[in-house]
């Protein structure tokens, strides 16, 4: 592997994932922000997916791929698909974050790891051998990346950097005691495992839509018209005060600019990307970083304290996540290797053993599904 490819297909999408998690995570605390100021989620949506729409148009036709496979309207079903399941957990999301708080979002995160993981070995996409190092690996990986974040979540331990009480702060303090609080609590919580089911389910089925049409670009644009779509009726039903859609110069003009900016637009086309180079469950595996990127976010900017358990959680987290990269990138020297045995035997090229070893070397994944247990 030379070094261009390396940086390519190991440091660009790991460098890109950690940058969309960092860039969710501010989404939410914004949003959190903004609704506390009478921001409707019905409206922060709707612009969102608008603005994301405005921005990817001219993509497809600046960054132009050639020889692409011929559009079927089967395809387009895929991503009218897409654009509903999107919405779907746009609107389990938010709300269950208006229910609840960023920090909870970031928490339940961790589950979707475990579902893309099930999702993609019962879509044969993924292989599940179980006496393989490969798969030890990314079975171990995801278990100790979630057991990391729930150390970050449920450990606080001594502090060992102390809050700054100057610090303007938009953290959200935990909810009361009271009922109707735990009730709301448990709604959000509920709200929020919905959508990252939901997110799951997309990640399994963009897999699928850019093997057939390997387009990032077009894909995603037309993956945010189909959303705008979607979500304009129900929005506007949804949302009948119309000085609602009004929005003010303040935190909740910047929260929707943000979001169709960094969140329909950058982390759709960076996950959508990543998809297509690493798989779902490579890309899932980046969602428990999502705390470790709000603890720390939270000390930077917020001026919140750093305590013992987010830095034991945060190494636990990169234990995992070395541990399913490095099986990745087995994975993928193991197929190189394959083929780059058949190209350095040019006698059987046109044989009809070359074919039949490329045929293997096509089918291994499936092969060690079926007969390494």
């Amino acid at each position: 592997m030379t070094a261009g490819s390396y940086y390519y297909k190991d440091v660009l999408p790991f460098s890109a994932m950690v940058a969309a998690e960092g860039t969710n995570v501010g989404l939410n605390t914004l949003f959190k922000a903004a609704t506390l100021r009478g921001l409707s989620y019905y409206v922060f949506i709707f612009y969102s997916y608008a603005i994301a729409t405005l921005l990817l148009l001219p993509l497809p036709f600046i960054f132009r791929q050639r020889e692409l496979p011929t559009f079927k309207l089967s395809l387009l079903y895929r991503i009218f698909l897409l654009g509903v399941i999107g919405f779907l957990a746009q609107l389990c999301s938010y709300k269950g974050i208006e229910y609840s708080s960023p920090t909870l979002a970031s928490a339940i995160s961790n589950l979707i790891p475990a579902f893309t993981f099930i999702l993609a070995v019962i879509f044969r996409m993924e292989i599940l051998a179980l006496r393989s190092s490969i798969t030890q690996a990314k079975i171990m990986g995801t278990i100790v990346s979630i057991s990391g974040a729930l150390v970050v979540l449920f450990y606080k331990g001594p502090t060992i950097i102390s809050a700054s009480s100057q610090s303007p702060s938009l953290s959200l303090p935990s909810p009361p005691g009271s009922s109707q609080a735990n009730w709301d609590w448990v709604i959000g919580g509920l709200l929020l495992t919905a959508e990252y089911l939901l997110l799951s389910i997309w990640y399994i089925v963009q897999t699928q839509v850019i093997k057939i049409y390997p387009a990032e670009l077009i894909i995603v644009l037309l993956n945010n018209v189909c959303a705008t779509i979607v979500s304009a009726p129900v929005c506007l039903i949804a949302e009948g005060n119309l000085s609602a859609w009004r929005l003010r110069p303040d935190i909740t003009l910047v929260a929707v600019i943000y979001s169709g900016i960094f969140g329909s637009f950058f982390s759709t086309v960076v996950h959508t990307w990543g998809l297509h180079l690493k798989g779902p469950v490579y890309i899932s595996n980046f969602k428990p970083l999502s705390i470790a990127i709000a603890a720390a976010m939270s000390v930077i900017f917020l001026g919140d304290a750093l305590y013992l358990g987010s830095v034991i959680g945060a190494i636990i987290l990169s234990f995992g996540f070395y541990a399913v990269i490095w099986a990745k990138a087995k994975e993928e020297l193991s197929e190189d290797k394959c083929y780059s045995s058949l190209e350095s035997s040019p006698d059987v090229r046109s044989t009809l053993q070359f074919h039949l070893k490329s045929f293997l070397c096509i089918l291994r994944p499936t092969y060690n599904n079926y007969f390494v247990v």
